[in-house]
């Protein structure tokens, strides 16, 4: 790819306050800290991750607030701007810069970042919904240069979905531990849950995160924290914010769990949550990298996570860090945390399994694949 020092673009959606776009930003403040010029190129900007932006990074907005729609607006960028190379967030922001790159005749390398196991997320949905999702992967993602996900079974899962040989798509770790990440976890803990320093008295907390959405399962999880709450004093935080969230109330209040489950919405820092709880627990149904749960693991927090595609399974070295348990198995999940409350991994071992997701090393093997590494040089 090209190694030209002009801009790296990054195309995007900015369009709520998931793991996505926290990951986004983390990978650009980690290209310029190693003096990479990056212009942040949006369909939509409606995050309040956008905030973290660093000030050196130009910030583009398109006129659309639909990726597939917004190829006409992109070219013109590329024809303008000539960046060194495109990182593309997603898939259709993938298959929107290659229409894109056609249409502003321009040679302009492009890579895509995968993070989401996606013919998991689409299981379930009728064979034609099927097709027409992957029928344009499989025109347009042979014409990227390069593909890069965020673990490996996002990888399998691609290469069997877009019909690519498997080597041809790299996996790079997410830039989960960020240099600021112990400061953030020192702050002050809103929470009177984990506010109690006297740990020899204190109600063990359990902790979650992640969108208040199918993807999430946070049913099993109340269901499995009622039959450990059934066997010792605990307490359940929720941290985020969805549209499942009444469906949530109504089920802790049917399980007489008002009280010892608090759904505590959206925290523009959870890190103070993560550090202070006893017990991190991920019951996804699928993911690509669980960002949180690497959060957790990189704050020393003991955990156990779902055996879902993918992700956990890499993180946890196949039970070795934490539990697997099947994916909605209520009684595997409540065992699970009910041993790991009992005796948790020191907190030093579970740190050791997630070093390679810090911020630096995930930018800088992404500016070298790009074969922008010179100006990643830079600041060696």
């Amino acid at each position: 790819m090209s190694t030209a020092r002009g801009p790296l673009a990054v195309f995007a959606s900015f369009s709520g306050t998931g793991g996505v776009e926290r990951m986004l930003i983390n990978l650009i403040r980690g290209f310029v800290d190693l003096g990479q010029p990056v212009d942040l190129v949006l369909v939509r900007a409606e995050s309040p991750h956008l905030t973290r932006l660093p000030e050196s990074v130009e910030c583009i907005q398109l006129p659309t607030n639909h990726t597939l729609l917004a190829a006409p607006a992109l070219a013109r960028y590329l024809r303008a701007r000539r960046p060194a190379a495109l990182l593309a967030a997603k898939d259709r922001a993938g298959r929107t810069a290659v229409l894109a790159r056609a249409l502003a005749g321009t040679d302009t390398p492009i890579a895509l970042r995968l993070g989401t196991n996606l013919s998991t997320a689409m299981a379930g949905r009728a064979a034609v919904s099927r097709w027409l999702r992957y029928a344009p992967i499989r025109l347009l993602y042979p014409r990227i240069e390069r593909i890069i996900a965020v673990s490996g079974g996002v990888a399998d899962d691609t290469a069997r979905i877009a019909r690519l040989a498997r080597p041809s798509i790299a996996v790079i770790r997410n830039p989960v531990i960020t240099p600021e990440l112990a400061a953030q976890a020192a702050e002050p803990c809103p929470h009177p849950w984990l506010n109690d320093t006297a740990l020899d008295t204190r109600v063990p907390v359990i902790c979650a995160a992640g969108r208040l959405q199918r993807q999430k399962d946070f049913p099993t999880l109340i269901r499995a924290f009622a039959r450990v709450r059934s066997q010792r004093n605990c307490r359940l935080l929720i941290l985020g914010e969805g549209n499942a969230r009444a469906g949530l109330t109504a089920l802790i209040a049917e399980l007489g769990l008002t009280g010892q489950v608090d759904l505590v919405g959206f925290q523009a820092n959870p890190y103070p949550f993560l550090a202070r709880a006893d017990l991190f627990v991920l019951s996804s149904a699928w993911e690509g990298s669980p960002n949180v749960l690497t959060e957790a693991m990189a704050l020393g927090v003991p955990v156990v996570a779902t055996d879902c595609p993918s992700g956990p399974a890499e993180l946890l070295d196949g039970g070795r860090y934490g539990p697997l348990v099947p994916v909605g198995d209520v009684a595997a999940l409540a065992a699970a945390m009910a041993a790991t409350l009992e005796q948790p991994l020191p907190a030093a071992l579970v740190r050791s399994a997630v070093s390679e997701y810090a911020q630096d090393r995930s930018a800088r093997r992404y500016l070298e694949l790009m074969g922008l590494a010179a100006a990643g040089d830079l600041n060696r």
